[in-house]
């Protein structure tokens, strides 16, 4: 499928709604040096549209490991699951901090699923989550 450029004033209402943070790992576009990207929630593919509704601001390594996922296996159930989709549902329903604030923990199979199948805990992660928690920004509010 042929890439589709999206609108700027589109691209700022996305960025604008997520409040600087990546929708799925809350990792902060303020202390990353990556660019993060307006994520097609159901991928154009599958005929997600290119809408406010169907955007989620996304860092890269979430982007990249989401690609066109939509749905995953539960590793606790075995059920294949639908993975979060911020636009239809709350992060505080289906993920929660651990007790010490690094590890993001699924409260559903939708959020087991995709801390998982996004890597919702991975290593650089939770180097930054360390070092923006020892300096008080950390977790977001």
């Amino acid at each position: 499928m042929r890439s589709e450029r999206i609108p700027a004033a589109l691209r700022r209402q996305v960025r604008e709604r997520a409040q600087g943070l990546c929708e799925y790992c809350y990792c902060p576009v303020d202390f990353t040096n990556a660019a993060f990207h307006c994520e097609h929630i159901r991928p154009r593919d599958a005929g997600g549209e290119t809408t406010l509704d169907n955007l989620a601001w996304s860092c890269p390594r979430c982007n990249a490991h989401k690609y066109t996922k939509t749905h995953a296996r539960d590793a606790q159930t075995g059920r294949r699951v639908s993975l979060f989709n911020p636009r239809r549902q709350r992060w505080s329903r289906h993920f929660t901090w651990s007790e010490d604030f690094m590890f993001i923990i699924g409260r559903t199979a939708t959020g087991r699923t995709t801390v998982e199948a996004l890597h919702l805990n991975r290593a650089e992660l939770l180097n930054l989550r360390r070092v923006l928690h020892a300096v008080g920004e950390h977790p977001p509010t």
